[in-house]
Order: structure tokens, then C-alpha cells, then sequence
């Protein structure tokens, strides 16, 4: 029998593959910005009009996706490529200082980046399917081209006085047993990120300075998509974070407000690592900071790791099982053990510990490795979208930036998946 292999509906690679102009144009014709630019030129009125709105409008976008990390550098590549500049829509290229107008001008309508954010998000969620259900949260650092505060902290419009430094401490373990650690340092902002594990693509963002803890612009940015992107919280299932989310009221809220089952790496809770305290109403069964529950024989005293009998939604419990029968081994206390036909675990023992997704199960690993889709999402923002290289200070001009930066990157997704007929695609393969 023939075998024909399902074809992905989308992949970033296919549009890394793209040249810039063929990128630039997939952002022009599908980017939702009509009602931005008409009121853009409503604000300039019957005056001169020698380099058009949305000529202007078209050149920010071109600087995104030619990665130009300011608008000199854009105002040089315009110059020296005619093809460019009549895509954008321009007759000659702009002096600086209308630029800085313009900007002056479209920081009034910075709400309209949000709405087309959401629009683009929306319109991603119609034509992808499963779009929303498995979703990633982290924070990204994003340094201000300043360097440190400014001694005269009164805004110019050129000393950045809302950055601020931030600290990220790493830790882990080499393959020797010996712990390792990293501190960054920086000064400057935190991009906040909620994407779409499969296709890699930001369903929410919010920008804050260095200093803000993880956990709470994470529980802001929940809260944000309960009222800015309500369907895409309803149809989620699964939330990955690293440990800088644990924190046991945002695990329950995930899962008791909203469904979700959080999928977050926990930080060491117990001095000793490797400790273990008895399980609330039993006995012979104890457990450790990672959820591995654990019974003793009544007659040996044989400690073994009790097996996972899944999540008991309308209990709100985990179900353990009886080692001996579940792995098919011989105990001789089986007959007077209390535990031998098993146990169920509330997760009220402790939210952190007890998930709906059990830490000792293999879905656990396996749901846990979607977290890494933030990270490349991060990484094309740095090296892709130029957050890494810019001359940006200024709170305001960074969340103008980096919204403008995503809104690019989901318009090239959109564009891409509708000129391929992705509806023929899912009736070939369904």
C-alpha cells in the first residue's frame, strides 16, 4: 500500500527559506494594518505629502524584516536598493527627521499593534488546527542600548529612565554529579512571551523592566489573555514554564481557574534533596519534592516507587499503584500492606508537588520538552527580528518595537499557510 506522508502545515523553516523581498511582501499584503494607516493619515490631514504614510509605514516594516537595528541603516539600504523603496511605496528616501515625526505621531496609536496582535493570533487559530492547546511561557532578557541609569533622570526622549538591571541565575548539574551555575546580568527590559509549543508561533507578550519577577508578569499575562484572547485559554491544555513559575497559588489558579495543566519545573523545596516525608493518612508510603510516591513492605521494608495510575479529574487526585502488581514483582508484605490495592493522591497535599500531569510520569517528560519552543521563538526575535542589535531606550519605544516585531513574525506565518491552501492540505491527508 502506497503511504503518502502527512505534510506539515507549518514549519518556520519553510519561511527562513524565503528571501527578504518575498518575506516583506508576505508581511505587506497580510498584515492587518488598514485601519492603523488610515488613521495615520487622517491625523496628517491635506497638508504635504511627499513621502506618503504608508510609504513610511511600509519602511518600519522593511527595517523589521531586513533586520536593520536603526533607522539610518534603513535610510542607507533604501538608498542604495531601488526595488525596495518602490515596494515600500516611497519616491525618494526620508530624511531622518521625518522619521522621528512619525514616530512621534504613531506612539498615539500604539493600541493599534495590540489589536492587530490579537487579530493575527485570532485568525492563526482558525486556520491551524490544534493552534493554542499546548503553550509555553518565558521571559527573555532584552538590553536598552544605554548602558546604566542616566545621572539627570528627567525623559528627553533620548536617556533611557525606565530600564533597569535584571539577574538570571542558571543551575544545573554535570554529567560528573558536580552542580554548575551561571549569573547574567543586564540593563534593560524582560520580553514575556506565552507561544504555541507546535508551530512556534506568540499567542501573548508583555513588556516590563529588568527587575520583574518571572512569576509575576507570568500571572499578568494569564489574567491578559483571559480578556484579550479568551478562546485561546479556553481550548488550552497544557502550560510548560521552567521553574521560575513554580510558585503553588499560579499552578492552582492554571488548572482550577482555567483548566490548564501546568507543566512547570519545580525548584528545590526541602534542604535535603533527597528527603522524604509520609504521605498524609498512610503509613508505609512517603514521597520526595518531585512527586515520586513511594511504600514501604510490611515485612522487608523494602522501599519501591509505586506506579502512576493517571489523573482523576472529578476527584482532583493523582491514582498511585501497588508496585508489586503493577510491575509484576514479588512483595512479601503484599497481603498486609494497606496500600496494596493502591491510593489515590489529592493534589491539595501540596499544589506545587501534585499536578494534574504526575512529575514522575513520562508525559510529564515528554509534555516538559515543549518548553524549548519559547526558546527558539526567543532566539529568532534576537537574531531574526533584530531585538539583539538596535539602538532603542526608552520603555515606551521597546514595547512599540517588539510588538511591531511579533505582529511581523505572525503576519509572515498567516501569509505563508494561506498561499499554500491549507485547507487542500488537510483533505489530502485527513
Amino acid at each position: 500500500m502506497a503511504i503518502i506522508a502527512q505534510m506539515e502545515l507549518f514549519s518556520w523553516e519553510q519561511v527562513e527559506g524565503l528571501g527578504d523581498l518575498d518575506r516583506l511582501r508576505l508581511v505587506l499584503e497580510h498584515l492587518p494594518d488598514e485601519t492603523l494607516v488610515s488613521q495615520l493619515e487622517r491625523a496628517r490631514g491635506n497638508g504635504r505629502d511627499d513621502y506618503p504614510v504608508r510609504g513610511l509605514w511600509n519602511s518600519l516594516l522593511a527595517g523589521v524584516v531586513f533586520q536593520h537595528p536603526s533607522v539610518e541603516s534603513l535610510r542607507r539600504e533604501l538608498s542604495r536598493n531601488g526595488q525596495l523603496l518602490a515596494l515600500c511605496g516611497l519616491r525618494g528616501v526620508p530624511p531622518a527627521w521625518v522619521y522621528t515625526r512619525f514616530f512621534r505621531v504613531l506612539f498615539k496609536y500604539e493600541a493599534r499593534i495590540d489589536a492587530m496582535f490579537d487579530k493575527l493570533v485570532g485568525e492563526l487559530a482558525e486556520l491551524l488546527p490544534g493552534f493554542g492547546q499546548h503553550l509555553a511561557l518565558d521571559s527573555k532578557a532584552i538590553s536598552s542600548f544605554a548602558k546604566t541609569k542616566p545621572r539627570d533622570e528627567s525623559a528627553d526622549g533620548r536617556r533611557d529612565v525606565d530600564a533597569n538591571f535584571g539577574r538570571k541565575t542558571y543551575r544545573g548539574m554535570r554529567k560528573d554529579g558536580t552542580p554548575w551555575e551561571k549569573i547574567t546580568k543586564w540593563f534593560g527590559y524582560k520580553l514575556h512571551l506565552v507561544v504555541d509549543s507546535t508551530y512556534e508561533l506568540p499567542v501573548a507578550f508583555s513588556l516590563t523592566k529588568a527587575s520583574e519577577a518571572d512569576i509575576n508578569a507570568g500571572k499578568d499575562l494569564i489574567h491578559q489573555m483571559s480578556v484579550r484572547q479568551p478562546t485561546i485559554l479556553e481550548r488550552a491544555e497544557v502550560l510548560t514554564a521552567d521553574k521560575g513559575y513554580d510558585a503553588g497559588p499560579f499552578l492552582a489558579e492554571l488548572w482550577d481557574e482555567y483548566g490548564i495543566k501546568p507543566v512547570i519545573d519545580i525548584r528545590s523545596l526541602w534542604k535535603d534533596g533527597d528527603a522524604t516525608r509520609v504521605l498524609p493518612g498512610q503509613t508505609n508510603v512517603v514521597y520526595d519534592q518531585h512527586g515520586t510516591v513511594s511504600c514501604y513492605c510490611p515485612a522487608t521494608g523494602i522501599r519501591r516507587e509505586m506506579g502512576n495510575g493517571g489523573f482523576e479529574k472529578d476527584r482532583g487526585t493523582l491514582k498511585k499503584l501497588c508496585p508489586a502488581k503493577h510491575y509484576g514483582i514479588e512483595c512479601k508484605g503484599r497481603a498486609a500492606c494497606p496500600v496494596a490495592g493502591g491510593l489515590r493522591v489529592p493534589l491539595t497535599v501540596d499544589r506545587r508537588i501534585f499536578t494534574p500531569v504526575d512529575r514522575s510520569s513520562y508525559a510529564w517528560k515528554r509534555l516538559y520538552k515543549g518548553r524549548t519552543a519559547v526558546e527558539r521563538v526567543n532566539s529568532r526575535l534576537d537574531v531574526s527580528f533584530g531585538l539583539e542589535v538596535h539602538t532603542i531606550r526608552g520603555q515606551r519605544k521597546m514595547q512599540f518595537r517588539a510588538g511591531l516585531a511579533l505582529c511581523v513574525m505572525l503576519a509572515l506565518a498567516l501569509g505563508h499557510i494561506r498561499e499554500r491552501r491549507p485547507e487542500k492540505i488537510r483533505s489530502l491527508v485527513a
